[in-house]
């Protein structure tokens, strides 16, 4: 049996070219959900806004930590993180580490709602971060010189659950304010990358983008074809991803025995 991975979909090879042109009998998608999300307001094209997955890797991966490096980051004063999950509250605190007066969390709906885990709340409100709650940015706002200076939102009540069972949070109009700031990052949530999807014909996906699978064996809507991971249950966890290997390796071997 040959195993063949790290194949780039897209720029160097597609599925059907690895089925049909390379003569295997079946493929494993695991691209994760690294696409970010943006609002789609005004400014979001400014210098200084990030997306978290930017932000973070930056820091981190890139170590613009260390003075020693090059990394290109922005020596931020003050910084507004849109969204309420753990990588927003990563993203917080990263950027209180890195130097900035002022961090808030910008969140539409109130604390209760909140998707991080319970101590990375406590853990980014002991480090100062600042919590405007039951708040939505409307637009970011231009120093004149295409720069961020300022983001602006929309207070926000608490209306009936929606389809996630929180409360949908509604706006209270009229009641718009500034946030001074030379920084934003969005961290509202990644997805699929669509290129696999899009070149890739007989692959089913949900509303968000991600595949949609055989929850007994992550078999994709096309046969030979399995996935499992961020690219199925959208962001979510290691343990997560690498059961849904696990069950897909499984479901392959059984696939190929009978094939």
């Amino acid at each position: 049996v040959e195993v063949m991975t790290n194949m780039v979909i897209g720029k160097v090879l597609s599925i059907d070219e690895i089925i049909d042109d390379m003569g295997f009998d079946a493929v494993f998608i695991g691209t994760g959900a690294g696409l970010p999300s943006f609002m789609g307001i005004p400014g979001e094209a400014l210098v200084g806004v990030y997306s978290a997955n930017e932000y973070l890797t930056r820091i981190n991966l890139m170590k613009a930590y260390i003075s020693d490096y090059d990394t290109p980051i922005r020596k931020s004063k003050a910084v507004a993180v849109v969204g309420g999950g753990n990588v927003a509250m990563d993203a917080a605190r990263c950027a209180k580490r890195m130097g900035a007066e002022k961090v808030y969390i910008v969140y539409r709906r109130s604390e209760k709602e909140m998707p991080a885990r319970l101590e990375e709340i406590h853990h980014a409100k002991e480090e100062g971060i600042e919590f405007h709650l039951l708040r939505n940015p409307v637009k970011i706002l231009d120093d004149g010189n295409g720069q961020v200076c300022g983001i602006e939102c929309l207070k926000m009540e608490l209306g009936e659950p929606d389809a996630s069972g929180r409360r949908r949070p509604v706006p209270v109009e009229g009641s718009n304010y500034v946030i001074d700031v030379d920084t934003v990052v969005m961290s509202i949530g990644t997805s699929p990358n669509p290129l696999i999807r899009s070149t890739t014909k007989g692959l089913e996906t949900n509303r968000k983008g991600c595949l949609v699978v055989n929850e007994e064996t992550n078999q994709t809507t096309r046969e030979g074809v399995y996935a499992g991971g961020d690219a199925v249950t959208g962001a979510a966890t290691v343990i997560l991803a690498m059961g849904a290997g696990k069950k897909a390796a499984a479901a392959i071997d059984e696939y190929l025995k009978n094939k």
